[in-house]
């Protein structure tokens, strides 16, 4: 492996990073420096390996014999993070006590609130989605091009978005931040020929009653790159199922943080840590992170750290139920400290950790476990944890834990932690964070052997409407590759009936039929409490014929319905492009 640069492997010269905080400006497999102790007229030769898994005799000699308060890496330390700050900030962190006595009072919690967007919201089954979630008391928020139109359907209060999957420049995604969930009922408007009535009469009937048409943009534009739009909008704010890499090595790719040193010198001691990068320390043989180091409580000292520089902007990892680690322990317990300000001195939100000797170990660290704490001391009067606003992340090694208590695994003298990735991750199981309503027949139009007399007019029609079908599909596969947790939901033809009708749902897309929007609109919001529909692509339909209407008496509904018991029966894998690319489904 090449020498990194500072933007690949995410130290940034100078970083503090070698012992008595000298700056390392490059990669070098040996460096020798002179190093001068604060307040001695003597120096000492190091030689640093910043490959190498120790410091060096002669440096763990000179650091151990000279006790002194080095304030000029006190100094740089400070300027490497924040610039100069405030003097009397510094003074204040360095005279006030690293332990104290206990809370008296539990930390604030966080409070969560899981909006669901809708898209395509004034639309048949859109609109339906609306109602549904606002009787189950769910905060739903609105994507619309026409806020008029969405304010006298909906109500002159719903939480809207004005925009338009067809205009990228119009989703903004700080527009969707606080957006957990959405389900998306866009689709391309096909009309009557001749007309139709202000409500759309026509189209209610179907398709299969009318000459049809595209109205407005194509299904290219909609469908395709419309629905290209969208995720790249809500991503961020939906989160992925394989979670976000926050700190991890892809190639020759190393990490997107600037790591450096902040060790106990910030308050008179002489401890010392550095970050570094091993080329082949990973379990698997690639590259890894390396946090090490000499722990000393002189001076009153007893931790080391590294800390991430201030981000430029701030990780938003509010779709996400924590970080995990993975990491090669040494039976140390060590410090995740992640923080939510860009001030230099203040709360970070921390979890203590243990970890197993020799043994490479994935750890998970829920944010809800992570507890405020200012300077060693709980701070109960702190704001609760943002995951939205993540600005620097810290690992450190510690003679203390919290509120006076010690680490009971501390022992003075060399440690390292060597650490492979930081990730975001998502509870499991996980349910689907995006609900997607498509159509049945999208795979038809170019399935071979098919009789097309027999299928529905929007498969017959396929290329007069604007390869509708096809671009439909090419949608799908959009949002499987995304990462995102998802569900495809494929109607059959959509109807005004009443929700109620017995349901058969179907994989491989081959089954054709009819079925109420409302019927769609209730089991879209059913399935995104579902873990047993992520990942899942199916059709449906009711019972009912084509030929027979379905009614229901008010006086005496149809029972609710138990989505839950279909979803469970739905096989991974199977969409129906097996049979245009000659593999076989999966049963």
């Amino acid at each position: 492996m090449n020498c990194p640069s500072s933007s690949f492997c995410g130290v940034s010269p100078p970083v503090l990073a070698n012992p008595r905080g000298e700056f390392a400006a490059s990669c070098s497999t040996r460096i020798t420096q002179k190093v001068h102790f604060f307040g001695s007229r003597s120096s000492s030769q190091i030689i640093y390996s910043p490959t190498s898994s120790h410091l060096s005799r002669r440096a763990v000699i000179a650091l151990a014999g000279k006790k002194s308060w080095d304030i000029g890496r006190f100094a740089k330390t400070l300027f490497f993070f924040n610039g100069p700050p405030n003097p009397l900030k510094i003074v204040e962190s360095i005279m006030s006590s690293i332990t104290a006595s206990a809370p008296t009072e539990a930390p604030k919690k966080a409070e969560t609130s899981d909006v669901v967007l809708v898209t395509g919201a004034t639309g048949g089954v859109g609109r339906r989605v609306v109602d549904v979630l606002r009787k189950n008391g769910v905060p739903v928020r609105v994507l619309v091009r026409n806020a008029e139109k969405a304010r006298t359907m909906l109500g002159p209060d719903v939480d809207l978005i004005i925009g338009d999957v067809t205009k990228g420049d119009t989703l903004d995604p700080k527009y969707f931040k606080g957006i957990k969930k959405v389900i998306n009922a866009v689709s391309v408007i096909v009309g009557p020929k001749e007309g139709d009535t202000p409500d759309r009469q026509k189209y209610s009937q179907g398709i299969k009653f009318f000459e049809p048409e595209i109205k407005g943009p194509s299904p290219e534009m909609v469908e395709y790159l419309g629905m290209q739009n969208l995720i790249n909008a809500v991503k961020e704010s939906v989160g992925l199922s394989e979670g976000k890499l926050l700190f991890g090595f892809k190639g020759n790719l190393c990490g997107k943080f600037v790591w450096g040193a902040l060790d106990d010198v910030v308050m008179g001691g002489v401890s010392e840590s550095a970050f570094q990068i091993q080329p082949t320390g990973s379990e698997t043989g690639e590259a890894t992170g390396l946090f090490k180091g000499t722990v000393s409580t002189s001076n009153n000292g007893g931790f080391t750290s590294i800390r991430t520089k201030n981000f430029t902007v701030p990780e938003d990892l509010s779709p996400y139920d924590g970080v995990e680690l993975r990491v090669k322990g040494d039976g140390r317990r060590y410090k995740l400290i992640i923080r939510t300000s860009y001030e230099w001195d203040t709360i970070g939100y921390t979890a203590s950790f243990d970890t197993t000797k020799g043994e490479w170990q994935s750890v998970r660290i829920p944010f809800s476990s992570l507890i405020p704490v200012f300077r060693a001391r709980t701070a109960t009067d702190a704001p609760p944890f943002d995951a939205s606003n993540i600005t620097a992340l810290q690992l450190m090694f510690s003679k203390f834990e919290y509120d006076g208590k010690l680490n009971p695994t501390f022992a003075e003298g060399q440690f390292e932690l060597p650490f492979s990735s930081i990730r975001a991750y998502i509870n499991e199981p996980i349910t689907p964070r995006f609900v997607h309503v498509s159509s049945a027949g999208v795979t038809r139009p170019e399935r071979p052997g098919l009789d097309l007399s027999k299928q529905p007019p929007a498969v017959r029609m396929n290329k007069e409407l604007g390869s509708i079908l096809t671009y439909k599909l090419k949608g799908e596969d959009l949002i499987r590759e995304s990462g995102v947790p998802y569900t495809i939901v494929r109607p059959c033809a959509l109807t005004e009936e009443p929700a109620g009708a017995d349901l058969i749902f179907e994989q491989g897309d081959n089954i054709t039929g009819k079925i109420s929007r409302e019927e769609v609109a209730r089991l879209c919001v059913a399935a995104l409490a579902s873990p047993s529909a992520v990942g899942k692509t199916f059709e449906v339909k009711s019972t009912v014929p084509f030929s027979e209407p379905f009614v229901i008496d008010p006086s005496n509904p149809p029972p609710e319905k138990d989505y839950e018991v279909y979803f469970k029966e739905l096989k991974d894998g199977i969409t129906g492009k097996e049979a245009l690319e000659g593999t076989p489904a999966l049963v």
